[in-house]
C-alpha cells in the first residue's frame, strides 16, 4: 500500500471504531468491544507502516520536513482509536455506573441506533450499495448482525435478509425515515442514476417510434 493508501485506511478505520466504541457501551455488547480492541492493534500495524514507509522516502532534511506532516496525521489518527479503546473498558463497569453514556449519545446530533428488517421490508434481497442507504436516509450502517453473526462496517456487496439487525449512526430524522423502511410501512425509494447510455438508448427508441409513426400517417 501507498501511504496516501494507508492514510485513507486509517481515516475509515478512526470513523468506524468510534462508532462501534460507543455503540458497544449502548448495547452492552462484549462482542463490538473485542472488535474494538482488533481495529485499535490494526491501526498500530498501520502507523508502523506509514513510519516506515516515510523513513525510507526521506533522503534530506527537506524531505524530512515535508513529510513530518504525514507522521502527525498518522499519530493523530492512532490516538482516535487509542481513545475508542478506552471507552470500550467501561464495559469492566456495571451498567449502574455508568448512566452517563447514554444521556451523552441523546445530547449528540447523530445518534447511534439499531433496527430489524422485517419480511415486508421493500429493502429484503437488496446489497447495501444498490440501496444506498446513506445516501438516501444519511444513516451510515455500522454494523449489521445476519445469521452468520456480526458485519462490522460492512460492503457495499453485502446483501440486506429478513431478520437482520443493523446499526446505524445519523440524523435523527433519518432513522426514523429508515424504521419506516425497515419495517415495511414505507416502500424504498432506489437513488435516480442516470447513466449517459441509457439516455441515448432512450433517445434512439424515441426517435425510431417517430419514424414509423410518420410512415403510419403517409
Amino acid at each position: 500500500m501507498t501511504v496516501r493508501e494507508l492514510l485513507t485506511e486509517m481515516k475509515d478505520t478512526s470513523e468506524i471504531i468510534v462508532d462501534l466504541a460507543y455503540a458497544s457501551l449502548m448495547y452492552n455488547s462484549e462482542d463490538m468491544a473485542e472488535k474494538v480492541n482488533e481495529l485499535e492493534k490494526e491501526m498500530n500495524d498501520l502507523k508502523f507502516a506509514i513510519r516506515f514507509k516515510v523513513l525510507m522516502s526521506s533522503r534530506t532534511k527537506q524531505d524530512a520536513k515535508q513529510l513530518s506532516g504525514l507522521l502527525q496525521v498518522a499519530s493523530a489518527a492512532d490516538r482516535i482509536s487509542d481513545a475508542a479503546a478506552e471507552i470500550v473498558n467501561l464495559l469492566n463497569l456495571p451498567l449502574e455506573r455508568r448512566p452517563f453514556v447514554s444521556a451523552m449519545l441523546y445530547e449528540s446530533d447523530e445518534k447511534i441506533r439499531a433496527t430489524r428488517m422485517s419480511p415486508k421490508s421493500s429493502m429484503v434481497g437488496y446489497t447495501i450499495g444498490k440501496l444506498g442507504v446513506e445516501a438516501c436516509t444519511g444513516c451510515r450502517i455500522i454494523a449489521l448482525k445476519n445469521r452468520n453473526g456480526w458485519i462490522y462496517d460492512p460492503d457495499d456487496d453485502i446483501k440486506i435478509r429478513a431478520g437482520d439487525d443493523i446499526i446505524v449512526r445519523g440524523t435523527e430524522d433519518g432513522y426514523k425515515q429508515l424504521v419506516e423502511y425497515a419495517n415495511g410501512s414505507r416502500s424504498w425509494e432506489f437513488p435516480e442514476v442516470v447513466e449517459e447510455q441509457d439516455e441515448d438508448t432512450t433517445q434512439e427508441e424515441a426517435a425510431s417510434i417517430n419514424e414509423e409513426e410518420k410512415e403510419e400517417d403517409e
